[in-house]
């Protein structure tokens, strides 16, 4: 058990976090995934990619004797194994984004059970950043030209600018199908790019699309008021079509009081009333709770959405089902907009930084 508890504050050192909790869940968690011997390895990786013989000389082992557990590792989603020019490299993957993902195709009912408990604990660590390892970015159809939006915020010109594609099973919503709580809505859902994309397919997770076919996936995920979340920088390297029941962190931030200051976005739903006819379609959808029907002083004396600022998190489905032009998105002023940093790395070491890791 000491091991566990030593790879879990090694997890808790990563910008994503691995807190520990009075009932050890996370530690049930690490033991269904790693051997003792796995987790003493893995405690000799750093989140930067290494050869074999640097992982040695820290671990003193041979390199010979510790090559094929690596590689094992790897394909079971444990660490990152990458080939870069002709060379086996590895590094030490956080947990979430990182290692859960990874086991989208060795999800047990037991190990669903553990990590469904163990996701509030998660949350909270992930809460103590201002920087969020996803973004939202409206859907299209939700965009105009008054808008002031940048190329990293278009949805589809993101995916029109990757040259290697791969769509994976959402996790969450596997998991929750699994335990007979899924929402039925599409599970190939997490559009994964560049080396990401290479990683899941020698694993065996996902097929690799075309962009034509990535943009097909995203309008129907639309269709069926899935929130688009890219990674938080501007050259992402994942977009996740996420839903509001079984996300673990959209679902998750919508217990909040005020989602809209958590998430990274630079939009918000405004409606016109005037043009509002109370229809609710725009309630409906809302993944947030955002949008409400409210009884106005007006001659017929409808009701008319209004929109709760704390909650809007700017995803815009709300626009693409309102078939009488009355709502639509506006830019945050100024001071609240978001510049998502350049890179992923660039996004990871801002966390590190909030959270006081070095």
């Amino acid at each position: 058990m000491e091991v566990y508890k030593k790879l879990a504050v090694h997890l808790d050192n990563t910008p994503g976090g691995y807190p520990e909790t009075e009932s050890g869940v996370e530690l049930r968690i690490l033991k269904q995934l790693f051997t003792p011997k796995e987790a003493e390895l893995t405690l000799s990786l750093v989140m930067m990619p290494e050869s074999v013989e640097v992982i040695a000389q820290r671990s003193n082992n041979a390199p010979e004797d510790i090559l094929p557990m690596l590689i094992k590792m790897g394909q079971k989603g444990l660490i990152v194994h990458v080939h870069r020019n002709g060379q086996d490299v590895f590094m030490f993957a956080q947990f979430v984004v990182g290692i859960w993902e990874y086991q989208v195709n060795r999800l047990t009912p037991e190990l669903i059970k553990d990590f469904n408990e163990y996701v509030p604990h998660l949350m909270k660590s992930l809460g103590k950043t201002k920087t969020q390892q996803l973004r939202v970015v409206p859907v299209t159809k939700s965009v105009t030209t008054e808008l002031n939006i940048m190329d990293h915020e278009h949805l589809e010109e993101l995916i029109k600018t990757q040259s290697k594609i791969l769509v994976a099973p959402c996790i969450c919503r596997r998991e929750h199908t699994m335990v007979d709580k899924g929402c039925g809505k599409m599970e190939e859902a997490c559009l994964v790019f560049g080396g990401g994309a290479y990683i899941y397919e020698s694993r065996g997770i996902g097929r690799t699309i075309t962009q034509e076919e990535a943009i097909e996936i995203v309008k129907k995920g639309v269709k069926q008021g899935l929130v688009p979340q890219p990674s938080n920088s501007v050259k992402p390297v994942n977009i996740c079509l996420c839903c509001d029941c079984c996300c673990q962190i959209l679902s998750n931030i919508k217990k909040t009081q005020a989602p809209a200051k958590i998430v990274n976005s630079n939009y918000q739903a405004t409606v016109d009333q005037e043009l509002c006819s109370g229809c609710q379609a725009c309630e409906d959808i809302c993944p947030m709770d955002a949008i409400e029907m409210d009884a106005i002083e007006m001659e017929d004396d409808n009701s008319v959405a209004t929109v709760n600022m704390d909650r809007c998190i700017g995803c815009g489905l709300c626009v693409t089902v309102c078939e009488f032009d009355a709502i639509a998105l506006r830019d945050k002023v100024a001071t609240e907009r978001w510049e998502p940093p350049q890179t992923i790395v660039d996004t990871y070491m801002n966390m590190a930084k909030e959270k006081g890791l070095f």
